[in-house]
């Protein structure tokens, strides 16, 4: 699995999750996980019971996982996989000394959301978009939410980029742990 951090600010505005997106628009060719800084404002949107919501923020750490590596392609296992993918994530702010609960795929700090997630399908691949707010500013008027950089400012850009990396090298590394895994065992 191909991992990359974006260097420039980047619009997530939901095509992103559309497939192929890293190979028509970066040139990765293959599984990969992508992430990068910028701002969210979703105009299409995958989940049916947020079709009325706003989602967007001002500024935001981006996730956007595809997999080929299931034909045909799996939103059970798209799911599963962005459950692994939230968890870790729990596990990176944890160690940087953030108090979150998970409710679902969703982080709190306190009752404030801090994170907004999406996992899809399509015939050739399977998807992920995870988006973990950096300031409550920009964010819709009715949720309460919370950003990173609004609890711990001197985490600064440059640790929000390595709990990018963190949580990425994690989510590959247990990714290839679970292949090891299957590799090694007898079925009946």
């Amino acid at each position: 699995m191909i991992y990359e951090h974006l260097e420039e600010p980047l619009l997530y505005d939901g095509s992103q999750i559309e497939p192929v997106w890293a190979l028509s628009e970066l040139g990765i060719k293959g599984s990969s996980i992508i992430t990068w800084i910028g701002p969210m404002d979703v105009r299409d949107i995958v989940d049916y019971e947020d079709l009325d919501l706003e989602i967007k923020a001002g500024e935001a750490l981006h996730f956007i996982v595809e997999h080929f590596d299931e034909q045909p392609s799996s939103l059970r296992l798209a799911y599963h996989r962005q459950r692994i993918l939230v968890m870790l994530l729990k596990e990176e702010l944890s160690r940087e000394g953030f108090d979150t609960r998970r409710d679902g795929d969703d982080l709190y700090i306190g009752s404030s959301k801090l994170t907004v997630s999406i996992a899809t399908a399509s015939i050739s691949s399977m998807k992920i978009h995870l988006g973990v707010n950096l300031h409550r500013e920009g964010t819709p008027d009715d949720v309460e939410t919370v950003g990173l950089l609004d609890e711990k400012p001197e985490l600064g850009m440059d640790g929000v980029v390595r709990i990018a990396e963190n949580v990425a090298m994690a989510y590959i590394h247990e990714l290839d742990s679970i292949e090891e895994d299957i590799c090694k065992t007898r079925v009946f």
